[in-house]
């Protein structure tokens, strides 16, 4: 689920030459000097990870993402791979995606302006094509779509661009705090609903029947264009209601913190390695054990609607950006490392062109799930699920590493590059005979 995160840092024109004012800067790629790597690396861990949740929503009836209990076998092996999916990978990577946007839109914003170039209009033409890109995403391809709401929030978070570190957390935290105020409200307002409405929440959105379970599987077993209403209705209630209910909070609450990471240099690898160490820290010692005890909660209330859907839910919300930041700490000290640096590479490269690997990622699993491809939605239990997110992952590695070696973006980013700048931008990286003519 993304966007600038999604895409490496910011290759950005030249500064106009001396004594030529009156000419516009040319536009280059950025060079690797340039590129803070660590950066791409954090993006690229977080690339990979997304899948291990998003498969559930690609393979399984979209209740099941909420409520494990509403499809699927959840015994011996396939529940462990829930429970350590859910510890390790629920909401923690888009928490990493959602803190590089915002430490992206710092970056530009600065490497623009210190090239005397123009900052606003770039940065809304990008966020606008991105919009364009989700919504195309969302309604053609898969619901699950996050680049609509990237767009929009970081749209709204960049007029805090400027702002100190301190006013940047503060602001983030209590934009991250509306949507689980709002959850929990809702969870103890649920005795005062007219009774049909609990009931039909909990048919449609939490613990469906077979009948409506049958339905769903039927719809996405069928040909591309039978799947398009119930796609087009699912994505729009995500741009709608669960959009302004909690994703503008959260993911503008987390934008937010991520340009306070960044301006003090948490992000970019440059504090010191107890910095890093204490952020590892906090993650085994309070996100995990909190995340947790969340787990317990839930199954000790047998995944009741009322309070697994709203407040059971919030011990993860509250608890994974400290497990992202864990991985942060963990991804700086690595690049701190020569050798461990050279290892994780490739996830760099991963990470470079992260929008098109997560945009092959819905490629790949709509044509192995949906009834226009292989038609297994419904058929892969979890383990299967896990073991198609590690051979995915492989493949992209592979394929990231590779176009690099030949391209300097990836496919979808530079068509989203092109597009900012209206002008069609080098894809191909000279060869050394090329470089002579």
């Amino acid at each position: 689920m993304m966007a600038e995160q999604l895409q490496s840092a910011e290759n950005l024109p030249n500064a106009p030459t001396a004594g030529k004012a009156t000419k516009m800067p040319t536009v280059t790629p950025t060079t690797k000097s340039e590129r803070l790597v660590a950066l791409d690396a954090l993006r690229g861990v977080a690339t990979l990870g997304i899948l291990i949740m998003n498969i559930q929503s690609f393979s399984m009836v979209s209740s099941a993402y909420l409520n494990p209990t509403a499809f699927g076998d959840l015994k011996n092996a396939n529940y462990w791979v829930w429970y350590l999916s859910h510890l390790f990978a629920d909401m923690k990577f888009m928490s990493i995606f959602s803190m590089l946007f915002g430490a992206g839109i710092v970056l530009m914003s600065d490497r623009r302006t210190a090239r005397g170039l123009p900052v606003t209009g770039f940065h809304f033409r990008r966020m606008g094509w991105l919009l364009v890109f989700g919504l195309l995403h969302a309604h053609l391809l898969w619901q699950g779509d996050i680049l609509v709401s990237y767009a929009l929030c970081g749209m709204a978070v960049f007029y805090f661009r400027n702002f100190s570190p301190r006013v940047l957390w503060i602001t983030g935290l209590l934009c991250f705090s509306v949507a689980s105020g709002l959850s929990v409200f809702t969870g103890w307002s649920i005795p005062l609903w007219p009774p049909e409405d609990v009931l039909q929440m909990q048919q449609e959105t939490w613990q469906p029947g077979a009948t409506e379970i049958n339905k769903e599987v039927a719809i996405q077993l069928g040909p591309w264009l039978q799947q398009l209403p119930l796609r087009s209705t699912q994505a729009f209630f995500l741009e709608t209601f669960v959009f302004l209910f909690t994703l503008a909070w959260r993911c503008s609450g987390l934008m937010l913190i991520g340009m306070a990471l960044y301006k003090q240099g948490i992000l970019t690898g440059v504090r010191s390695n107890p910095i890093y160490l204490f952020l590892l820290v906090i993650a085994a010692c309070i996100g995990i054990p909190v995340t947790m005890h969340g787990i317990h909660q839930n199954f000790a209330n047998e995944w009741n609607m009322s309070y697994s859907f709203f407040i059971g839910d919030q011990f993860n919300y509250w608890a994974s950006p400290l497990i992202s930041l864990g991985y942060a700490g963990a991804m700086m000290l690595i690049f701190k490392s020569p050798n461990l640096a050279k290892m994780a590479w490739p996830l760099a490269r991963v990470g470079q062109m992260a929008l098109s690997n997560y945009l092959l990622q819905t490629l790949l699993c709509t044509s192995l799930f949906y009834g226009h491809g292989l038609g297994q939605f419904g058929n892969f239990s979890r383990v299967e699920q896990i073991i198609t997110v590690l051979a995915v992952s492989l493949l992209q590695l592979v394929f990231s590493c590779l176009w690099l070696r030949y391209f300097r973006f990836g496919p979808f980013e530079w068509l989203w590059r092109s597009l900012t700048y209206w002008q069609c931008q080098p894809l191909r990286i000279p060869t050394p005979v090329d470089a002579t003519v």
